[in-house]
């Protein structure tokens, strides 16, 4: 029986940058490694590029005249995508570590967690705080949101608050992201 389902894509892919007789403009200010920086006609351009035995690219389409680059199409490709991916990454991804509390949580308990957050916060992590009301402990509202509170006032040199306390259900949570750390 045969599979039914999408069949695969079969059209053209658009490249991202027009290369040599797909350029549409009349002049172009060609740049290179062994080429003078000026406006030339589109065809003495071409010729150029023909003549190095590379290809003409249009790096910049919106200036007057468009920029192009006398160069490897594929080895530029390359470069590109090796960019691309340099940049990825050196993004910052974002982790929020979680702490759990008890409304009646003890000072020493609640020393030692407030030490894993403060190394959570200086490894630049965000820190989600959570007072876990289990039956009928949820009538110390008040003792979970103090303790909460004593956690942030804390934490205050080295986080600061992005949410106060906040009853959900049978949670009551508060988030705390590093301060900006000065570079030296």
């Amino acid at each position: 029986m045969a599979k039914r389902g999408r069949r695969p894509f079969r059209g053209r892919v658009e490249e991202p940058y027009r290369v040599n007789s797909k350029i549409r403009a009349r002049q172009v200010r060609v740049v290179g490694d062994n080429v003078d920086v000026d406006v030339y006609p589109l065809d003495k351009a071409l010729k150029m590029a023909e003549e190095q035995g590379l290809d003409l690219v249009e790096i910049s389409p919106k200036a007057d005249p468009p920029v192009c680059k006398i160069i490897d199409y594929s080895k530029f490709k390359y470069e590109q995508k090796k960019k691309q991916k340099e940049i990825k990454a050196k993004a910052q991804k974002t982790v929020v570590k979680e702490i759990r509390f008890g409304p009646n949580t003890d000072d020493h308990d609640f020393n030692f967690k407030l030490n894993h957050a403060k190394n959570f916060l200086k490894e630049g992590a965000k820190v989600k705080a959570y007072v876990h009301f289990v039956g009928r402990t949820i009538v110390f509202k008040e003792r979970g949101e103090l303790l909460l509170l004593r956690f942030a006032q804390a934490l205050e040199d080295i986080g600061k608050v992005e949410q106060m306390p906040k009853l959900e259900g049978k949670r009551m949570t508060l988030f705390v992201s590093p301060k900006a750390q000065k570079k030296k």
